[in-house]
């Protein structure tokens, strides 16, 4: 049975891409990395190259700031991706570059040096970090994460992450225009198992400790509740990571591979959805993600020791200042798989 929630009046219909919350976006963006690609089919991603490739959109992301460019490391060695998910908001002052946007959404993504397994570190947006300056917009200093952003687009949000965790980016992707509601109703349904009970606060719908099929309706709901969620934020964080290994594993299944036309509708919406570095080749991100299963990745996320640190900038959450430097020294290393054997992820809690 599907899992449902009646459309809210009011929705926007005109503007999907102000429309779209910035954990959507990111969705799209790993979805097509870890979901089609980590299929083991070599096939598609040489596809992407030929029928995808012009579909996505292109910036100049990765610069000064983000890390040595070393092609040696798409042959061999591990990868580091990041990420984004930005967000429109209304009613908010216009920015130089980027009007009101907040890269709601931050997720690096660590491939092994062996390219067979993949860590998910997600970012609480409301980190308090050293942004780097950004031209006259800002002058640099300690503020939210997802105000990089705002302030520089993605190559500042880029720029930001790598000077938090020391790691060289190899790409960045950035999700863009298309709603993971439809991305999820181009699978047909995604087997969503909650740890805890949440209600939504705009349907009232609410979903029992469990597993839940949902269409593109109910999962956009369900990642959208931070209110009747175990850990607020941190819970809606958990949740997205639920939705995601769900969507890949949907993606990765057989049946679905082997459906043409239910494959090219993933593959085109996923495509038409992305803003990617200029230099970042498709069919190299394939070919070095093809061993990658869904029971090899593992998602967590920053440690922090404060979710409600008063701050200039507003309450914002402080990474743990001993546990976090330790992760990120972890995946620069290449052996996170042992810093979370040493520190195993459990669902947030009230």
């Amino acid at each position: 049975m599907v899992t449902g929630s009646p459309r809210r009046a009011g929705s926007p219909t005109t503007s999907r891409w102000r429309a779209l919350a910035g954990w959507q976006k990111a969705m799209v963006a790993l979805t097509l990395v870890f979901a089609v690609l980590c299929a083991g089919v070599v096939t598609v991603g040489f596809g992407l190259k030929h029928r995808y490739e012009s579909r996505v959109q292109r910036e100049d992301i990765l610069g000064q700031g983000t890390g040595p460019r070393d092609e040696r490391r798409w042959k061999s060695g591990p990868l580091n991706l990041l990420l984004l998910g930005s967000d429109s908001r209304d009613g908010e002052p216009d920015q130089a570059l980027y009007p009101g946007q907040r890269s709601d959404t931050i997720m690096l993504v660590h491939v092994n040096a062996a390219r067979d397994a993949a860590t998910v570190v997600s970012i609480p947006r409301d980190s308090y970090v050293e942004v780097p300056a950004a031209g006259g917009v800002w002058s640099g200093g300690l503020n939210k994460i997802n105000a990089a952003f705002a302030f520089g687009g993605a190559a500042l949000a880029a720029e930001t992450v790598a000077k938090l965790t020391g790691l060289p980016l190899d790409g960045v992707l950035v999700a863009n225009f298309a709603a993971v509601r439809k991305l999820v109703d181009a699978v047909g349904t995604i087997n969503v198992c909650l740890p805890y009970p949440v209600t939504s606060s705009d349907t009232k719908v609410t979903w029992t400790a469990g597993c839940h099929d949902l269409d593109g309706r109910a999962a956009d709901d369900l990642m959208r509740q931070r209110h009747g969620v175990p850990g607020g934020d941190f819970g809606r964080i958990h949740d997205q990571q639920l939705v995601v290994r769900a969507l890949v594993e949907r993606i990765s299944a057989t049946s679905l591979l082997t459906n043409p036309t239910r494959l090219d509708r993933v593959l085109t919406t996923a495509a038409e959805s992305l803003v990617v570095d200029r230099d970042l080749d498709l069919a190299d991100l394939a070919l070095a993600v093809r061993r990658v299963r869904p029971e090899t990745v593992q998602f967590v996320t920053a440690p922090f020791s404060d979710a409600n640190l008063q701050t200039p900038a507003g309450s914002a959450v402080r990474l743990d200042e001993v546990k976090a430097p330790a992760l990120f020294a972890a995946v620069r290393e290449d052996r996170v798989a042992q810093w979370l054997a040493a520190n195993p992820q459990t669902a947030p809690t009230n």
